[in-house]
C-alpha cells in the first residue's frame, strides 16, 4: 500500500532512534546520537522512502539507505554549525557548544563515514549506481557551500548565481533522494531522470522558502527569531535582488545597513523589511517559490505509474508548499 508522509515520517524516525552505538569510545558516537535525536523535517529520507513507494509497497525495505542520507544532511549541519560558530540547532545546544570544536570535528567525521556505510547497505546490483549518485550530491554540496561563503564578501552576487548556489547546497539533496529511491525500485531510467528533477526543484522552492519564512514568517511558527539572515546580511534571495531593484535612495539606505557595524538588530531588520516591502521583493519570492513547485509538479507528472500512486507525494508536496516554519 501507499504510505503517508506521516507514517513514513513515523518510520524514519522510529528507525534512527533504535539504531545501534556499539563502537567505542562512546565519546565519539555520543555527539552523533545526539544530532540525530534533536528532530528535524526529515524531508530528505521521507522523499526517498515515498519515490520508492511509487513503485513498491514495502518502503521499509530501504530505511538504512535512507537513514544514511539523514546522517549525511545532519553532518553537514553540525559542520555549517562550527563554521557559523553557531550556538543553537533546532533550539538545542550544537555540539562544538555542548562539548567542543574538536570533538564536533571528529565526530562529524566519523558522522560522514557513518553516513556511507549506511547509504551502502543497499543490494548488490544496486551499490554501484547509489554510491555514484550519493557521491557525486556530496560534491556538489561542498561546492555550494564554498559558493555561499565567497558570496560573504560580494556585493554584486546575480540572481542566476545564487540560485545556482541554493541548487548545489540544498536542492542536489532532495534530488539525490528521489533518485535513489527510485534507482531502488528498480524505476524505468526516464523516471529516474523525472523524479531526480522534481527533486531539485522541489529543493529549489524549499530554500527560497527558508529565505522568506526569515523575513516574513511567524516567530512563534517559525520556532526562531526572525530576520537573521537581515542581521547577518546573509545573501539571500531577497537581499540580492533588492539590492538588484532598488533606486538610487534605496539601495542607498541598504548599503549603510549592510556596512554598520553596530545597529539595533530590530531596527535594521525593521528597516531592511520596509525596504524590501518598498521593491516588492515578497511578491517576487513567493512567484519564484510557485514557479519551481510547479516545475516540480510537471515533472513528478511525467513518472509513469498511475495517478492514484503519486497522490501520497503530491499531498506532501502541497504541505512542503504550505509550510510556515
Amino acid at each position: 500500500m501507499i504510505k503517508t508522509s506521516n507514517e513514513i515520517l513515523k518510520s524514519v524516525n522510529d528507525f534512527l532512534d533504535q539504531l545501534p552505538y556499539e563502537r567505542k569510545p562512546a565519546s565519539l558516537y555520543d555527539p552523533i546520537r545526539y544530532v540525530l535525536s534533536i528532530g528535524g523535517k526529515r524531508i530528505r529520507p521521507v522523499l526517498m522512502l515515498m519515490a520508492y513507494n511509487l513503485y513498491h509497497n514495502d518502503p521499509e525495505r530501504i530505511l538504512m539507505a535512507a537513514c544514511g542520507l539523514e546522517t549525511y544532511h545532519n553532518y553537514t549541519l553540525l559542520h555549517d554549525d562550527l563554521m557559523d560558530n553557531a550556538d543553537l540547532r533546532r533550539g538545542h545546544e550544537t555540539v562544538h557548544k555542548r562539548w567542543n570544536v574538536n570533538t564536533a570535528v571528529l565526530s562529524g567525521d566519523s558522522m560522514l563515514v557513518l553516513a556511507y556505510e549506511r547509504m551502502a547497505q543497499v543490494p548488490a546490483d544496486k551499490l554501484a549506481s547509489v554510491l555514484a549518485c550519493f557521491t557525486e550530491t556530496a560534491l556538489e554540496i561542498g561546492e555550494g557551500q564554498e559558493y555561499d561563503m565567497s558570496f560573504e564578501t560580494r556585493n554584486d552576487v546575480r540572481e542566476e548565481e545564487y540560485i545556482e548556489m541554493i541548487r548545489l547546497k540544498t536542492s542536489v539533496l532532495l534530488a539525490c533522494a528521489t533518485k535513489i529511491g527510485a534507482i531502488l525500485a528498480d524505476a524505468p531510467q526516464s523516471d529516474i531522470d523525472n523524479l531526480y528533477k522534481f527533486g531539485e526543484k522541489l529543493g529549489l522552492a524549499f530554500q527560497l522558502q527558508d529565505d522568506l519564512l526569515d523575513v516574513y514568517g511567524d516567530p512563534k511558527v517559525f520556532g526562531k527569531a526572525i530576520g537573521g539572515d537581515i542581521a547577518s546580511n546573509k545573501k539571500t534571495y531577497m537581499l540580492i535582488n533588492a539590492y538588484n531593484r532598488a533606486d538610487d535612495k534605496q539601495r542607498a539606505e541598504l548599503n549603510r545597513w549592510i556596512t554598520a557595524e553596530t545597529f539595533n538588530r530590530e531596527v535594521k531588520v525593521a528597516a531592511v523589511t520596509r525596504l524590501y516591502d518598498e521593491i516588492g521583493i515578497r511578491q517576487l519570492c513567493e512567484e519564484k517559490i510557485n514557479y519551481y513547485f510547479e516545475q516540480a509538479a510537471q515533472y513528478l507528472a511525467k513518472v509513469s505509474v498511475p495517478e492514484e500512486r503519486k497522490q501520497a507525494l503530491r499531498q506532501y508536496m502541497h504541505e512542503l508548499l504550505h509550510r510556515n516554519k
